[in-house]
């Protein structure tokens, strides 16, 4: 699918927001990442930087929701291990130089605005995981839990690994992340 200007700028944000971080995605970035024209940016975006950063979260969180609800109906145990694989392909595709853009925005957050959507769209994913990990098998008690455990923990591991150019850590907390799942599935399992 071709993206229009006003999409390739948005996926272009997201981009530096994953590789650079909230002050380095200028509106003057933006426009050299994607050969957009100055005129162009401020069209699609009068709002200026804020807005195109509030829309690059929102993007950014709907392709991690979006791969979440294809597992839809998986075990729990399967439903970990993809969304962590999500993040391990992020770092493999981009050679350790991609992390998460909301937790860029996170980190630089110039408005309580963009701060605000970030937490957002991190509730979001914890309620679509949480959904996922009980309907898989997770107790319900328990999936709200592990659902935070597992984006926190993927955030951190993926942030050590873009700082450490290597899947050392990743590889540790992923496996202890799918044994934390194993358990809450037997746990739930002996109960029934």
């Amino acid at each position: 699918m071709t993206l229009n200007s006003r999409e390739r700028m948005i996926e272009g944000a997201v981009k530096l927001l994953g590789e650079r971080g909230a002050h380095a995605a200028s509106l003057n970035e933006i426009m050299k990442a994607t050969g957009a024209p100055r005129g162009s940016i401020y069209h699609h975006f009068p709002q200026g930087k804020e807005q195109i950063i509030g829309e690059a979260l929102e993007l950014a969180g709907n392709h991690a929701l979006n791969f979440l609800n294809n597992l839809e109906g998986e075990p729990a145990e399967t439903v970990a291990g993809q969304f962590i694989s999500l993040w391990r392909m992020l770092l493999s595709q981009s050679n350790f130089e991609m992390g998460c853009s909301v937790l860029a925005v996170t980190i630089g957050a110039e408005s309580s605005d963009l701060l605000d959507r970030a937490a957002s769209v991190f509730r979001q994913w914890v309620e679509r995981l949480t959904a996922l990990l009980a309907a898989g098998g997770v107790g319900s008690d328990s999936a709200r839990g592990l659902a935070n455990v597992i984006i926190s923990s993927c955030e951190g591991a993926v942030a050590i690994s873009k700082a450490q150019k290597s899947f050392d850590t990743f590889n540790i907390v992923a496996e202890q992340l799918l044994v934390m799942v194993r358990n809450a599935s037997a746990t739930q399992s002996q109960m029934m």
